[in-house]
């Protein structure tokens, strides 16, 4: 009895670790704000991803039917063991890079610090765990918790072309009335707006330029002043030359006579 259930055992164990695992995709949509995690068993239904690139647009049918006429961006992902996926490292496995500020997947703890460390390709492939896509365009059913409701953003943009951009404003628009506010206790807070044109900016940039101008117009007069005066110095040492040379041959003419 003992040995047979030893055996049943190490067949459930064996038939574990060979059963292929569950790839999970992370899909956002930028637009509701909402994102979902889907598990895709089948490896055929994720074979038009893979060998893909990151920042590489694919269409989400083979996913299944609910997701027919979806077109989605790899965004990234991690392997099995939990290293990310890194942009411009083209293999599909790990490396093993020095790192420093600035650049992704790293955060540096002290100034001037580097740091080697293993990050997996940006080529998609079987061996990933995690993949995170974003929803470019919306197919023609709805997907329930991503497309179907608006989660308001938390936090807006601060930049005025930024606002612009999400609220589709023109230039004459103002872009004060449309910033993201919000909840703070008992009141609202927004955000200060970065390069937004006031008239006292374009105040001040006029003042800038001509006192630019003045110093340009100045340092032109000066300039003119200093050649002027460099002419009559000349001259001046010149003469003063010619009436040195001029007494000298006096005085030699009035030696000679005596």
């Amino acid at each position: 009895i003992l040995a047979q259930a030893i055996g049943s055992r190490l067949l459930v164990a064996s038939s574990q670790t060979h059963a292929p695992a569950a790839m999970k995709i992370n899909i956002a949509n930028p637009t509701t704000g909402m994102q979902k995690v889907f598990e895709i068993d089948d490896d055929k239904k994720l074979l038009p991803f893979f060998d893909k690139r990151m920042a590489t647009e694919v269409s989400g049918d083979s996913l299944g039917d609910e997701f027919k006429g979806y077109v989605f961006r790899i965004a990234g992902g991690n392997d099995k063991q939990g290293f990310p996926m890194k942009q411009g490292i083209l293999c599909n496995h790990r490396v093993r890079l020095l790192f420093k500020k600035g650049m992704s997947c790293y955060r540096e703890r002290r100034k001037g610090c580097r740091k080697r460390k293993s990050v997996r390709g940006c080529v998609v492939g079987p061996d990933l765990a995690t993949l995170s896509l974003v929803l470019v365009r919306k197919g023609a059913e709805e997907l329930p918790g991503l497309t179907d409701d608006q989660r308001p953003r938390r936090l807006g943009p601060k930049r005025a072309n930024n606002i612009r951009k999400l609220f589709s404003l023109d230039k004459k628009d103002d872009v004060r009335r449309f910033v993201v506010r919000r909840d703070a206790g008992k009141k609202k807070k927004a955000p200060k707006i970065q390069r937004l044109v006031t008239p006292a900016m374009l105040q001040r940039k006029r003042f800038f330029r001509s006192q630019t101008r003045k110093k340009m117009v100045a340092g032109k007069e000066m300039k003119e002043q200093y050649h002027k005066r460099l002419v009559e110095y000349r001259q001046e040492q010149k003469e003063l030359r010619a009436a040195e040379v001029a007494k000298k041959k006096k005085e030699k003419k009035k030696a000679a006579e005596q």
